[in-house]
């Protein structure tokens, strides 16, 4: 049984499918009528306890609710969905602390083809769940796989909803098993001249099937990618992104380290500049301590009023 697919490419195949679900519309789930997707979003949460939690697929919508996508492969809705309502807090906790906002959450499951019947709704007295079931087992993957394939074959561009539907393939009523169907689509995926999608769908692929996929396999496909042109260049990419927001980081601290300094060196020439108003004219204060003519005088005012207010009337 696969444990899920952990390597350092993991960012690599994050990129990957920003730029294939950026603007896509979710028809190909069934989901009519949902916000297009705006951005991928970082999938894991801190945890209380030492490990990680993380979700499947998350994504921001254009009207900036957040869209918790997750693939099941059995009808445990009652544990599946306490899961989700985890997921869920923390998101909600998370978006609160940061943008002080509650963002509305969606929840779709996707169901492989071993599921034919669930639930989607939670009811915990005054708490409820709801969430928006897809069953893959009404989907032929064989028709669907044969006729994408068809196109590729024919060297023909696939279509934006063709590419997303190709890589759920895997999990779609089939005759043959789901590690089969894996490893035929990613070889489809591998033929295909458009080296971009076909990334996209090695990468769609590996991250629906995170959960299913052979990890040997999973392995093979990782080194596989490395020798990839796009690859390279995306990795080049991400480099030069962390290279750019490490600087603007150290940037950032060495800016704040300068104003702190100043302001400790501001505060302790007005330290002095108090004793010396006692001996010396303002002007002279001034040029010793590197004041302004106006801050010493300032100084020299407030510290009058000061005297005066403690006088006895």
């Amino acid at each position: 049984m696969a444990r899920g697919i952990s390597y350092q490419a993991k960012d690599i195949l994050f990129k990957s499918l920003s730029e294939l679900y950026k603007n896509q519309a979710l028809d190909v789930y069934g989901l009519y009528g949902l916000p297009k997707i705006k951005a991928l979003l970082p999938n894991e949460f801190p945890a209380v306890q030492a490990s990680t939690k993380r979700s499947d697929t998350l994504f921001l919508l254009e009207d900036d609710s957040i869209l918790l996508l997750e693939y099941e492969s059995n009808n445990r809705f009652i544990a599946n969905h306490l899961k989700y309502l985890d997921y869920a807090y923390r998101l909600l906790d998370t978006y609160y602390k940061t943008e002080k906002q509650i963002r509305p959450i969606r929840i779709v499951v996707i169901y492989t083809s071993d599921v034919t019947h669930v639930e989607e709704q939670l009811h915990a007295g005054d708490v409820f769940l709801s969430s928006k079931a897809v069953l893959l087992c009404e989907y032929n993957g064989d028709a669907i796989f044969h006729a994408i394939e068809e196109k590729i074959r024919n060297n023909e561009p696939l279509t934006a909803e063709e590419t997303m539907k190709l890589i759920l393939v895997p999990l779609m009523h089939s005759r043959y098993d789901r590690q089969t169907m894996i490893e035929k689509t990613i070889g489809l995926a591998k033929e295909i001249t458009d080296e971009p999608t076909q990334l996209h769908i090695i990468a769609g692929v590996l991250t629906a099937t995170d959960k299913f996929i052979d990890e040997h396999y999973a392995k093979k496909v990782k080194e596989w990618m490395k020798m990839n042109k796009v690859l390279r260049l995306l990795v080049e990419e991400l480099e030069q992104e962390k290279e750019a927001a490490v600087k603007a980081a150290m940037e950032e601290i060495e800016e704040r380290m300068r104003q702190t300094l100043q302001e400790t060196e501001k505060k302790k020439a007005i330290e002095i500049a108090k004793n010396l108003l006692d001996v010396l004219p303002i002007h002279e204060v001034a040029k010793r301590t590197g004041l302004s003519i106006a801050e010493v005088a300032d100084l020299a005012k407030e510290m009058e009023a000061s005297l005066n207010k403690k006088e006895p009337q």
